[in-house]
């Protein structure tokens, strides 16, 4: 075996043990920790909202980190992102795992791993107005015109949804997703692209919004748990949360109480 061959082998095994050194153990680093670190971006009612007023996370994906941490004996540190950032975020390690109602699609999973679905058969895009206004915008191209003033967050599916769309619309970006659906009540704007389960809500909450296409979406798709690629024993692990709480009844009672409304 001739110098260069030599180095050739030593520099690979270099780089293997390398990449094994930073994408395994996350298990590991948790249990040492004593805390998982999960990613949020806490604007999305009903998958993870922060209370203004308790400063206390709410919804599905709250109680699907507490079931989390709870299987791995540790406590809860959340990590403020956002859906600009999300991806970056991720890549960067700044958290274990993100939950916030993360949309499963390719772009992701190319990139990131993604944990199995959960809510399957219940996300989709959709549209929220005011209630006076419901029976004006019954498709797509109701809602494609220049006088329509669409209202969006950033750096998610609802803006890519928007863009890919809606060629003749107004499009607004708001940088605060659970504030749009006050400025559509207000007529500051007069749609709010958003998710099924969102929507209803949100017209739970305010008389004055209506989500007149929220049986029939745009879209359909799923969520899932979303963590850098590498550690597969840790995405196992997650899915294999997952598969306990389906089997044992818990997830479909959660789906029930957040998402099936």
């Amino acid at each position: 075996m001739n110098r260069t061959i030599r180095i050739f082998l030593c520099w690979a095994m270099l780089i293997l043990l390398t990449v094994g050194t930073v994408f395994a153990g996350h298990l590991e680093d948790i249990a040492a920790r004593g805390t998982i670190r999960i990613g949020t971006t806490g604007d999305y009612i009903p998958m993870s909202y922060r209370n203004p007023q308790t400063g206390a996370y709410e919804g599905i994906d709250a109680e699907l980190s507490q079931l989390i941490a709870d299987s791995l004996g540790v406590k809860i540190e959340y990590v403020p992102t956002s859906w600009p950032t999300l991806t970056a975020d991720t890549l960067a390690g700044k958290f274990d795992i993100a939950l916030c109602g993360i949309s499963r699609n390719y772009a992701r999973a190319k990139t990131m791993a993604m944990s199995d679905a959960y809510g399957e058969g219940v996300f989709g895009k959709t549209i929220l107005c005011r209630k006076s206004d419901a029976k004006k915008y019954q498709s797509l191209a109701d809602i494609d015109k220049p006088e329509v003033r669409v209202m969006i967050n950033p750096g998610g599916t609802n803006e890519k949804f928007a863009h890919a769309n809606l060629k003749k619309a107004k499009l607004i970006v708001h940088q605060e997703n659970a504030d749009i659906p006050r400025q559509v009540a207000e007529g500051n704007a007069d749609i709010m692209i958003t998710e099924t389960v969102e929507a209803a809500r949100y017209i739970e909450l305010n008389d004055k919004l209506a989500a007149p296409l929220m049986k029939a979406p745009f879209t359909r798709h799923s969520c899932g748990i979303l963590m850098q690629k590498g550690d597969q024993e840790f995405l196992n692990y997650i899915n294999f949360v997952l598969a306990e709480l389906k089997m044992d009844g818990t997830l479909a009672k959660l789906e029930k109480k957040y998402l099936y409304k």
